[in-house]
């Protein structure tokens, strides 16, 4: 299999993984709270991943641990607190389609800091984009009022935590193999994500009912899965395409959301989905235009 296969293989794959871990996160916080899921979220895709990865952490260089550090800390710990929280505030549907932000941070954070370039096509479709965010989050308010819209802050923040992973990853690491830059990540994270899950008093609180032991259930599919392997399929898509094409897997991660959070009841206008073929119409000018 080719390189331009592969990348098209890890991008469907990532595609399905990602955008069922939305509904995910939504159940498992049924038995826990945005904190305890974040922390065995690392936590147990970290112990997944160094079992079967430690020999790996071999490849890594000594001048490669102060951006493995960043890209742990932008790529993983950050965002899943905030998606923790999101996902408790909005719709799994609304937050995965605000997740398509991702390519126009790694753009334009690409252009500020990494020297890409601005094309006229590119802009156009920052603000298009842009322009359906607003839409999105206005008419979302109004069907939901019970909802607190704020909330999609923080998958907006998340997302330039990923988009500067992304960046990091293609220009310092690119010599570093996939498996070994997730396992240096989770090797850095582990420890502090234990500190923080003993401080919400998990251990002593935790009740091993069938809510308890369904929501642990979730999130360790979603940390082996959605953590754990899907970081090193990404780390291998970035090694062989562009950034701009590896974050546009968040072409096809609110489909699959959608899908997930209309088999659980979530609602979404016939507006709030306009907005969204919007959104993913301005990421589409963004990458098409390189």
């Amino acid at each position: 299999m080719n390189n331009k296969q592969q990348k098209w293989l890890y991008l469907i794959l990532l595609a399905l993984v990602w955008g069922s871990s939305f509904i995910l996160m939504k159940k498992a916080l049924i038995g826990l709270n945005p904190i305890q899921l974040g922390a065995l979220r690392i936590l147990i895709a970290g112990l997944f991943l160094l079992l079967f990865g430690f020999n790996s952490l071999k490849k890594i260089k000594k001048k490669h641990y102060k951006h493995i550090f960043t890209t742990s800390l932008l790529g993983t710990f950050f965002p899943v607190f905030l998606f923790a929280y999101a996902v408790q505030g909005i719709d799994s549907s609304i937050a995965s389609i605000l997740s398509s932000l991702t390519p126009f941070n790694t753009f334009i954070f690409g252009a500020i800091a990494f020297g890409f370039t601005f094309k006229k096509k590119q802009l156009i479709g920052i603000f298009i984009g842009l322009f359906g965010t607003v839409i999105l989050i206005l008419k979302g308010a109004d069907l939901n009022p019970n909802q607190n819209y704020w909330f999609s802050l923080l998958v907006v923040l998340a997302s330039i935590g990923y988009a500067l992973n992304v960046n990091i990853v293609k220009k310092y690491l690119s010599d570093v193999s996939a498996f070994s830059i997730v396992a240096g990540n989770f090797l850095l994270l582990v420890i502090p994500a234990l500190i923080v899950l003993v401080s919400t008093g998990f251990f002593s609180t935790f009740e091993f009912s069938n809510t308890g032991l369904t929501s642990l259930g979730y999130i360790t599919v979603l940390a082996v899965f959605g953590t754990g392997i899907a970081k090193v399929f990404y780390n291998k898509m970035v090694h062989i395409a562009t950034p701009i094409f590896a974050s546009s897997v968040t072409y096809l991660i609110p489909i699959v959301a959608i899908f997930w959070g209309i088999l659980d009841g979530e609602k979404l206008s016939f507006i709030q989905l306009v907005a969204g073929i919007v959104i993913l119409f301005g990421v589409y000018l963004v990458n098409k235009a390189k």
